[in-house]
């Protein structure tokens, strides 16, 4: 595989955790009845705190040397839920505990939850 692919590659794994950090807010705000299509922004905003800590497990997990690794996953995950807890509770004075609960187990769902799959299509692919 060529430099430019697997640098192509990663980036598409990379999406993926934002991908799944903007699903669970989405999800979030739909579970409250809150329309997610018409108020795009809401979910944006409410994902935000997410995303830059999904950033900061990113980065401090170094991910894009092996994007699929659970320890990867682990280090998205844990930076989303950390950074974007302490973040959220200061954007809006609040966190209540059911809401942490439900983000960590849902985050932790949503971004190991992509890797497990595509590490299985993998195995599949190579058997």
């Amino acid at each position: 595989m060529s430099a430019p692919t697997t640098t192509r590659r990663r980036a598409v794994w990379s999406a993926l955790d934002a991908a799944a950090v903007l699903a669970f807010a989405a999800l979030g705000r739909a579970s409250h009845a809150e329309s997610v299509l018409a108020d795009l922004i809401g979910t944006l905003l409410t994902a935000a705190p997410f995303v830059v800590g999904a950033a900061v497990g990113t980065l401090a997990g170094r991910t894009w040397r092996d994007p699929l690794a659970w320890r990867s996953g682990l280090a998205v995950w844990a930076g989303a839920v950390v950074v974007g807890l302490v973040l959220r509770a200061a954007l809006t004075g609040r966190l209540p505990l059911s809401f942490a609960l439900v983000a960590t187990a849902s985050l932790g769902v949503l971004v190991l939850g992509w890797r497990g799959v595509a590490r299985l299509v993998r195995a599949r692919r190579r058997a």
